[in-house]
């Protein structure tokens, strides 16, 4: 558990750089691109690209201002794909389906429609 001098120690740096980040980027969401000012701009929040919030690089390298949907989603698709099977599709193809009810389709199509009727009486 944090100290209190410590919390706020690390709230400060997250002021910092959010600080930071509305000096060098337009403030504008990078992924929906809706523009934010005046008291919206809370709703812009700074997204660490590589998810390692203690990297905060001072050229903002790191960072991409997103609106709190846009923050939200990109971190629901992380633990999504934590969550989805990990088996590679492109190396293990098989038939999604075993099941091929058309497969003699071809064959009756041929057959003149004269001679069904004697294929099935046989």
């Amino acid at each position: 558990m944090l100290s209190g001098f410590a919390a706020e120690e690390k709230e400060m740096k997250k002021e910092d750089y959010r600080n930071q980040a509305l000096k060098i980027f337009p403030r504008v969401c990078a992924k929906c691109g809706r523009e934010f000012s005046g008291k919206k701009l809370r709703e812009l929040t700074v997204h660490h690209r590589d998810h390692d919030h203690r990297n905060n690089p001072p050229d903002g390298s790191n960072w991409e201002l997103l609106c709190i949907y846009c923050h939200d989603n990109e971190h629901s698709r992380l633990l999504d794909a934590e969550w989805q099977d990990t088996q590679d599709s492109d190396t293990e193809k098989r038939p999604a389906a075993t099941n091929t009810p058309f497969a003699d389709l071809i064959k009756l199509l041929r057959v003149p429609v004269h001679q069904r009727g004697k294929d099935e009486a046989e």
